[in-house]
């Protein structure tokens, strides 16, 4: 993984998070999307008595060619808005 990539990684209930998170970030342009990977965990649950599965999710993204254009802007923005208030 280079040093600019961001692996997005959960299970179960916030996979839907994660996807969001990647999604704001390709859409806004920082971001790339390299690898995605899905498989399942074994849970084991004492209360159950036995072992179950739940879905895992990993998104790897890597910072996109206008990511360093992005960001400079941005913080330009943010020391302008600071100048004026």
């Amino acid at each position: 993984m280079d040093p600019f990539a961001l692996a997005l990684l959960n299970v179960f209930a916030a996979i839907a998070t994660v996807v969001t998170v990647a999604e704001i970030l390709k859409n806004n342009g920082l971001a790339v999307e390299k690898k995605i990977r899905t498989s399942t965990v074994e849970i084991n649950d004492e209360s159950r008595g036995r072992p179950f599965q739940k879905a895992k999710i990993e998104i790897e993204l890597g910072k996109s060619e206008k990511f360093d254009e992005l960001m400079a802007s941005a913080a330009a923005d943010a020391e302008e808005g600071e100048e004026e208030a």
